[in-house]
C-alpha cells in the first residue's frame, strides 16, 4: 500500500476571503471586552449563564383568525400540542381602530388575525386559558393601549391581579411609519401613547414587557441584516429617550422590561452573528450612553420569527426546510422565544397540520438535536466572531448617521429608513431575477413551476355576520351613559396630556368598542397622512 501524505499550511495559500477564516481574523477581539461569559456584559454569548441548559426558549406560535371562538380553539390546540406561550394576531380593522361594522372594515374582518371589537370578544378569545400561568404576546401597535386594557380587564374578571400577568405588547409605532403602515395618529401623539403604556406597566404590570421593538417587519420589507439591527436599535434608543424626557421614570425603572423582535432569514451564519452583535451593541449603548446601572437594563431580550418573505407558493413543502434552518439559527443565536412559520403561509392562513409541523420543528430542535445542551456552541468560531464584529461595525455606521440626523423620529420623517430599505429590497430582487440569488423551486431546480392545489384553511364568510351581530348586541346591552361618561373622561385626559391607560381601562370595562376609543383619540390628535418620500 502506498500512503500519500500532504502537509497543509494555510499560510502557503491565498484564499478568497469568503473561503477560510483563521486566528488572524479574530486577533482584534478581546474576550472579556467583546464577548464575556454567558450572562455577563456585554452578553455577546447570551443573556443568561446557563441559557437553554437551564430553561428552553418559549415556543410562541403566532395565531389568530376569524372570530374569537375560532382563535380560542386554535390557541387551546397549540397549547395541547406543547406550545408554551400565546401570540395573538389581530385583524387589520382592530389594528387600525375600526369596529367590524365600520364601512372601511368590509373585506378585512378576521382575515389577517382575530377580530376584537369589545371586551366581550376578548373574554371569549381568552376563555379557559390560565392568564396567571401563560404568557401572552400581542402584536398590536396603534391600538395597543386598548387591547392591553382589555387583557387586564379579562384578568380582573377572573380574579387575577395585573401584577402577576406576563406577556408582551408590541407597542412599536415607529416601525409602522417605516415599513408596515398600521398607524393612526401623527408620530408625536403615537409616541406619547407608547410612553404612557411603558409608564403604566412599569408601575402596575411589573412582569409585562412594555414594548417589543421590532426589526422583523423592516426585514420583511427588504432590509438587510445590518439594517435590521441598526434601525431596530435606533428605534429602541428613541423610546428610551422619550421615556426619560417624559420625566416619570428613571432608565433602570423601565429598561429591564424592554424587549425586541427580530427576523431569522436563510443566511444561516449571518443570522447567528446578527443576534450576537445586537446583544453586544445594546448592552454598550444602555451602559455607556444612557448610564443604566442595573445589568438587566443592559440585556437585549428578544423574540424571533422565521422569515415570512422567504416562503414560496411554488413547492410549499420546501418552506418547512427553510423554517427549520431559520429556527436553528435563532436558537444558536440565543433567542428568548420563537415562532416558526407554517409551510403553507405563502398560500393561506396555516391549517392545523401545517401549524403542528411548525411547532414540532421547534420541539425537535429542543429535544432531539442536543443543541440546547451547550451554551453558545458557535462561540469562538473564527468566522462567527469575525462576522459578529463586522456586523457590529456596520450597525454603528448606521447609528452614527441616524444620530447626525437627530435620531429615529427625524430620520423617519425624512424618509431615510424607508429609502434605505426600498433600495435594499430592489437590489435583492434584481439578484433573484438575474439568477444570482437562488430560490429553490422558483428560479433554480424547478424554474417555472406552477402553484399546485393544496388543502388550505378556509374560513367561513358567515363569521363576519356573527362578529358584527355580536358587536351590535353589546352596544345595545351595555350602560350607554357609563360608556359616554368614560369616553368623555378619556377625551379630557387626552386634551390635558395625562396618561391614557387608566381612562382607556375605564372605557373598555364599560364595553366601549375599539373604534369608539380610537375615534376619541382621532378627534384629539388627528390622523397621520403619509407624504411621498421619493
Amino acid at each position: 500500500m502506498i500512503r500519500i501524505c500532504f502537509e497543509f499550511r494555510y499560510s502557503d495559500f491565498i484564499f478568497d476571503r469568503h473561503m477560510l477564516f483563521t486566528p488572524d481574523d479574530t486577533k482584534d477581539i478581546d474576550y472579556s471586552r467583546d464577548l464575556g461569559g454567558p450572562g455577563e456584559y456585554p452578553f455577546t454569548r447570551g443573556i443568561y449563564p446557563t441559557m437553554y441548559t437551564g430553561r428552553l426558549w418559549t415556543m410562541r406560535q403566532y395565531a389568530g383568525f376569524g372570530t374569537a371562538e375560532e382563535s380560542n380553539r386554535r390557541y387551546k390546540y397549540l397549547l395541547e400540542q406543547g406550545q408554551t406561550g400565546l401570540s395573538v394576531a389581530f385583524d387589520l380593522p382592530t389594528q387600525m381602530g375600526y369596529d367590524s361594522d365600520h364601512p372601511l372594515s368590509v373585506g378585512e374582518v378576521g382575515k389577517t388575525g382575530v377580530a376584537i371589537d369589545t371586551l366581550r370578544d376578548m373574554e371569549i378569545l381568552l376563555s379557559g386559558i390560565p392568564l396567571d400561568k401563560v404568557s401572552t404576546s400581542m402584536t398590536i401597535n396603534a391600538t395597543a393601549a386598548i387591547l392591553l386594557a382589555m387583557y387586564i380587564a379579562v384578568a380582573e374578571k377572573s380574579g387575577i391581579a395585573p401584577d402577576v400577568l406576563q406577556g408582551t405588547v408590541q407597542n412599536d409605532i415607529l416601525k409602522e411609519y417605516i415599513a408596515r403602515g398600521a398607524y393612526i395618529y401623527p408620530p408625536a401623539a403615537s409616541m406619547k401613547i407608547t410612553v404612557d403604556i411603558i409608564s403604566y406597566c412599569s408601575q402596575y404590570l411589573p412582569k409585562w414587557n412594555t414594548i417589543s421593538v421590532s426589526g422583523y417587519h423592516m426585514r420583511e420589507a427588504g432590509a438587510t441584516a445590518t439594517q435590521e439591527v441598526a434601525f431596530t436599535i435606533a428605534n429602541g434608543m428613541a423610546y428610551v429617550c422619550a421615556v426619560i424626557e417624559d420625566g416619570s421614570l428613571a432608565v433602570d425603572e423601565f429598561a429591564p422590561r424592554l424587549s425586541f423582535f427580530f427576523n431569522a432569514h436563510n443566511n444561516f451564519l449571518e443570522e447567528i452573528a446578527k443576534f450576537r452583535a445586537a446583544r453586544r451593541i445594546w448592552a454598550k449603548i444602555m451602559r455607556e450612553r444612557f448610564h443604566a446601572k442595573d445589568p438587566k437594563s443592559w440585556m437585549l431580550r428578544f423574540h424571533t420569527q422565521t422569515a415570512g418573505s422567504t416562503l414560496t407558493a411554488q413547492e410549499p413543502y420546501n418552506n418547512a426546510i427553510r423554517v427549520a434552518f431559520q429556527a436553528l439559527a435563532a436558537v444558536l443565536g440565543g433567542t428568548q422565544s420563537l415562532h416558526t412559520n407554517s409551510f403553507d403561509e405563502a398560500l393561506s392562513l396555516p391549517n392545523e397540520d401545517a401549524v403542528r409541523l411548525a411547532l414540532r420543528t421547534q420541539q425537535i430542535i429542543a429535544y432531539e438535536t442536543n443543541v440546547p445542551q451547550v451554551v453558545d456552541p458557535l462561540g469562538g468560531s473564527y468566522y462567527i466572531e469575525h462576522l459578529t464584529k463586522s456586523m457590529e461595525g456596520g450597525v454603528y455606521d448606521y447609528l452614527n448617521k441616524i444620530d447626525d440626523m437627530g435620531g429615529s423620529v427625524k430620520a423617519v420623517a425624512e424618509g431615510y429608513f424607508q429609502k434605505e430599505i426600498h433600495r435594499s429590497a430592489y437590489d435583492f430582487q434584481k439578484l433573484v431575477e438575474r439568477g444570482e440569488k437562488s430560490v429553490i423551486g422558483v428560479n433554480k431546480f424547478g424554474e417555472g413551476a406552477t402553484i399546485r392545489k393544496y388543502a388550505t384553511l378556509k374560513v367561513s364568510p358567515q363569521f363576519v355576520k356573527k362578529q358584527i351581530s355580536r358587536t351590535r348586541d353589546v352596544k345595545l346591552s351595555r350602560n350607554r351613559q357609563a360608556v359616554a361618561d368614560a369616553l368623555d373622561a378619556l377625551r379630557k385626559s387626552a386634551v390635558s396630556g395625562r396618561n391614557l391607560m387608566i381612562p382607556i381601562l375605564d372605557c373598555v370595562r364599560e364595553y366601549a368598542t375599539v373604534g369608539e376609543v380610537s375615534d376619541v383619540l382621532r378627534d384629539v390628535y388627528g390622523e397621520f397622512k403619509e407624504k411621498s418620500i421619493f
